[in-house]
């Protein structure tokens, strides 16, 4: 029996693993705060030039 389970669970774990690459998630990329506040000077920038 515990033979049987061992296999059974580590197939399951496989198969957990090879869906769960398969649905990616929506969720956004993080980006961190000294990033964010790059990216707003940047924009900044960009507008200050444009007028």
């Amino acid at each position: 029996m515990n033979r049987k389970k061992k296999i059974n669970s580590i197939l399951k774990k496989k198969l957990k693993k090879a869906n769960s690459k398969l649905h990616t998630s929506n969720k956004p990329k993080y980006i961190s705060k000294a990033e964010r506040a790059k990216m707003a000077e940047q924009q900044e920038e960009q507008i200050e030039i444009e007028e």
